[in-house]
């Protein structure tokens, strides 16, 4: 037996994922090896992933790899290298999210003193509902079933039924709750998870049902005991996976309605499985209070990705004598508001009503076509890994798809996608993009993707490896198996093919070759398919930049991997931590070799594009602008951002920088150059009637500037309300700002605001504005910028002196609407 020491240099710890990678390694060996963690003194077959996790390996734990077989030296040396120069390389998790925090209550809000409880945000955003405590079942029933001779056979039948079940949810499911069911399939086809239940079922005598929750509990006792959060909370997707096995194979114990939602609700809870969550009803879901949910919970995860405020911070026992009462959950500010009065509903509900109008008024501006402020033309595209992320990209104002990952079809499963599998995904995103374009990127896998199916040995630097177009001659079946699907469901859209790794002239034509005899089969079988399909290349080798030339003969467009790109062109990998800060996409080498990119392909009627991280990074998009790239590809959520910081941008100003920063010496100098760069915004006038509004309800004075600064964000003049409302009423407390005669003018100047404007409200009656000027039924706001050269107090002085004239104040108040006001102030005012 040989024995292999070494310290975990895993930040997060032997979380899934890297746990998968190293059973993988062991898994290719003959020999059997033990994995042991001296911390806790916990051990594990190496080629298992459960029982790898259930370890609790902590970053910097002292563990050793006991080797025992026929292999066991070479096995040895080959993971000591895996274990010295890959392992760390596997720690990631899921995407994470920022964690919210808390926002102060806003005045506008803690005028109203509201009785209120205050707890952590986990999601914001604001919900209503009533009050119901989640209650989970009890397995007590469950163990008390009696032992059954079926029982062996029992267990394989549900163990199958409930991978059916994931599988067909991970069919129309997208986004996280894909990766999450992907996990807990993982999870339910290691071979440990069955064989402890079988064990313990041998050993103790036991029937399966508790055996499957003795199972559970050992599993999470060891989770709950790790010092990692993110270890800790794994615990909740095992026994989302026990007690789905559990339901399957005896649903009559199951109580159907516990979760059956028929209002608008605030769930409070202790936890929720993911499974629980995704059996919801989430149109009446408007909130949730979770106690033991942490902020890398599965379930917090969903929640967040369907918009779900969510708070903790409170025990379920201490909100128990609040159930079935109304309440209104604030993600924003972190409080769950029991029973509100009518004033604090009254402050909720705007609330509600702005982020409504303010999220509407985004979708709008994102469904423009991608323009600079003179006109230039540059498409605004999303990267997607699956057909179900198509609507939301769209939905998002992406005008076409510039990366479709089809690799994501290949991953975390035993063998291949056949042929129809892949023409139905791709025909899937091809009808919800309609006539837009949708650029297909062959599959991108070996190396630093790995296939169990594929077989491709470990490699030392599987970036420089045999990965993407490399590996295709030798599994040329495969490759014609994806092309057979893309032409197929390419009669249904605008499909474009697109290869990756490409670095010679020889692979592109070993593609077309390719291609011609797909579509000869496809003819031969009477299948319908596009008989021509734009061809383009992933440029990341930086050679191909000498020869794009060549190249611009052979393919239609190009796509530019900025981040394979750039660490290519640096020697620098980009995940390794002591190398990584030298990763930077901005430096003077970068940016001149894009623009010879640009500019030979345009001299040979090409396009290019850009689908890397640069693509979405909106404190570049001048230099992406003026370096002239015709597309640009990014996540779907940044894309209405990016669209409307385009419309600022002079796409001649933003050439000038360009050039300037390709003739910078350094990294620095560019960035220097970038915050110097003002581009001419878009002049908003200070008076405008999307800033006058007429109100046909009471408002209190609170509700009346929440309202105004609400309106300023919802037409983009600001995006701090809650602080430039803040701003305000540190004014109020200065001086009042009732001015008699029923008016009253609030005003600031403020590092919040980001055009000066002038606000109005028209109230339906007399308002108390808590001033010795008497109650107002006009308020005119005035919000100008710190840095304006219009100064706040003059135009104060100037409005309190024309609303002494009893003819202009008469006009003023008689005005019905919103025109009328502007004329009106336009004419007699010099701003």
């Amino acid at each position: 037996m040989l024995t292999l020491d070494f310290l975990c240099p895993l930040p997060n710890g032997l979380h899934a994922r890297p746990a998968w990678a190293l059973k993988e390694q062991c898994s290719a060996w003959q020999s059997d090896i033990r994995f042991i963690n001296h911390r806790l003194s916990t051990h594990a077959d190496g080629k298992s992933s459960l029982a790898l996790v259930s370890t609790g390996t902590l970053f910097n734990d002292s563990c050793s790899l006991e080797i025992s077989g026929s292999d066991e030296e070479p096995a040895r040396r080959a993971l000591e290298m895996y274990l010295e120069q890959h392992f760390i390389d596997s720690d990631s998790v899921l995407p994470a999210v920022a964690s919210p925090t808390a926002h102060p209550l806003p005045r506008s809000l803690s005028r109203l003193n509201p009785h209120l409880l205050t707890g952590n945000v986990l999601a914001s955003g604001i919900g209503f509902g009533e009050i119901t405590l989640w209650r989970s079942d009890s397995l007590d029933g469950y163990r008390a079933i009696a032992a059954s001779p079926e029982d062996m056979t029992r267990l394989e039948h549900s163990l199958a039924e409930l991978a059916d079940s994931l599988n067909q949810q991970l069919r129309v499911l997208g986004g996280e709750s894909k990766t999450i069911l992907s996990a807990h399939l993982s999870l339910i086809q290691d071979e440990e998870f069955a064989s402890n239940i079988r064990r313990i079922m041998r050993d103790n005598k036991q029937g399966l049902a508790a055996a499957i929750i003795d199972n559970m509990d050992a599993i999470c006792d060891k989770l709950l005991a790790s010092s990692s959060d993110y270890l800790r909370e794994r615990a909740s997707d095992i026994r989302d996976i026990s007690e789905r096995l559990l339901h399957i194979t005896w649903p009559q114990h199951r109580n159907q309605d516990v979760l059956r939602l028929t209002q608008p609700t605030i769930l409070v809870a202790e936890d929720l499985t993911p499974s629980q969550f995704l059996g919801l009803d989430l149109t009446q879901l408007k909130g949730m209070v979770l106690e033991k949910t942490g902020r890398t919970s599965h379930t917090l995860i969903l929640a967040r990705a369907s918009s779900i405020p969510v708070l903790n911070g409170f025990s379920v026992a201490e909100l128990s004598g609040l159930e079935h009462r109304q309440a209104v959950l604030d993600g924003q500010c972190g409080v769950l508001v029991p029973e509100p009065d009518d004033a604090v509903m009254g402050y909720y509900t705007l609330a509600r009503e702005l982020d409504d109008k303010r999220v509407a008024r985004q979708t709008q501006d994102a469904a423009l076509t991608a323009l600079s402020r003179d006109g230039q033309r540059i498409e605004v595209a999303a990267n997607i890994g699956s057909a179900l992320e198509a609507p939301g990209a769209f939905s998002n104002g992406a005008e076409g798809v510039g990366l479709f990952r089809s690799e994501m079809l290949y991953m975390d499963r035993q063998t291949p996608p056949d042929e129809q599998e892949q023409f139905e995904a791709y025909q899937q995103v091809l009808l919800a993009a309609g006539n837009k374009p949708v650029i297909f990127r062959t599959l991108d896998i070996g190396g630093d993707k790995p296939l169990s199916y594929l077989n491709i040995p470990h490699e030392e630097n599987p970036f420089l490896g045999y990965r993407a177009v490399r590996i295709y001659p030798e599994f040329a079946g495969l490759i014609r198996t994806q092309l057979r699907a893309i032409l197929r469901a390419g009669a249904y859209g605008n499909a474009q093919l697109m290869i990756p790794m490409v670095h010679s002239l020889d692979q592109i034509l070993w593609i077309k070759s390719q291609l011609q005899q797909v579509k000869a089969e496809l003819q031969a079988e009477g299948l319908r398919f596009a008989a021509s399909l734009p061809l383009g290349i992933m440029v990341e080798v930086p050679s191909v930049c000498y020869i794009i030339d060549h190249f611009c003969d052979e393919v239609d467009f190009f796509s530019i991997g900025s981040n394979d790109m750039t660490q290519y062109l640096y020697a620098v990998d980009r995940n390794n931590p002591r190398v990584s800060p030298l990763y930077n996409p901005i430096t003077p080498s970068f940016l001149r070799m894009l623009r010879q990119i640009v500019s030979v392909a345009h001299r040979h009627g090409k396009w290019v594009g850009i689908c890397g991280e640069l693509g979405g990074e909106s404190r570049y998009l001048p230099l992406l602008l003026g370096l002239e790239l015709d597309e640009l590809s990014m996540s779907g959520p940044r894309i209405p951002a990016v669209k409307s910081q385009l419309r600022q941008l002079d796409s001649a100003a933003c050439r000038e920088l360009a050039n300037k920063a390709c003739e910078c010496r350094s990294a620095d100098d560019i960035e220097a150059l970038l915050r110097e760069f003002t581009p001419e915004d878009d002049a908003r006038p200070l008076l405008a009637l999307e800033n006058i509004l007429f109100t046909d309800r009471p408002l209190r004075k609170e509700q009346i500037i929440q309202l105004l600064c609400g309106n300023l964000a919802v037409n983009g003049r600001t995006e701090h309300p809650l602080e430039l409302e803040e701003d305000i009423w540190q004014r109020e407390e200065i001086v009042t700002t009732g001015v008699g005669f029923c008016v009253a003018i609030p005003h600031t100047k403020s590092a919040w605001i980001r055009h000066s404007s002038i606000s109005i409200a028209r109230l339906p009656a007399l308002t108390d504005w808590q001033s010795d000027m008497g109650d107002v039924e006009l308020v005119i706001m005035l919000t100008l910028g710190e840095h304006e050269g219009i100064n706040h107090v003059k135009v104060f002085s100037q409005l309190a002196r024309k609303l002494v004239n009893k003819t202009f104040r008469q006009s003023l108040l008689e005005a019905t609407d919103a025109q009328a006001i502007l004329t009106l102030l336009s004419e007699e005012l010099s701003l």
